[in-house]
């Protein structure tokens, strides 16, 4: 049997634009990106604290050291700037990988740069 388990989490970011012009996804600093263990392209949840919307996209890389989080196209309209973000992505695994398997879990401070 294959599970869903939480792969990465980037906990508590501040929205730092919204683009609705925009194909789509979600710019996310490649400092934080690394650190989370999450790569251009791959699906993200996008939790947010402030309004309780949950939505999937995918990840893009900010230019590193910037702490941008920007939400694009659609998902523009799901944020404000300076909402507070859960980040997620997901790994599919069988039991027994997911008993030892352990997530990168990032936590950056308020300027959205890793501590």
């Amino acid at each position: 049997m294959l599970i869903h388990v939480v792969k990465s989490k980037i906990h508590r970011v501040k929205v730092t634009g919204a683009e609705l012009n925009y194909i789509g996804s979600i710019t996310i600093d490649q400092d934080l990106l690394d650190a989370a263990n999450i790569v251009e392209g791959e699906k993200v949840q996008v939790v947010n604290n402030n309004n309780g919307e949950r939505l999937e996209t995918y990840a893009i890389p900010g230019p590193r050291g910037s702490g941008e989080i920007t939400l694009n196209g659609a998902a523009a309209r799901k944020v404000s700037k300076d909402d507070i973000l859960i980040l997620i992505t997901y790994a599919i695994l069988t039991q027994e990988e997911a008993k030892t398997f352990k997530p990168s879990l990032v936590f950056p401070n308020q300027d959205n740069l890793l501590i």
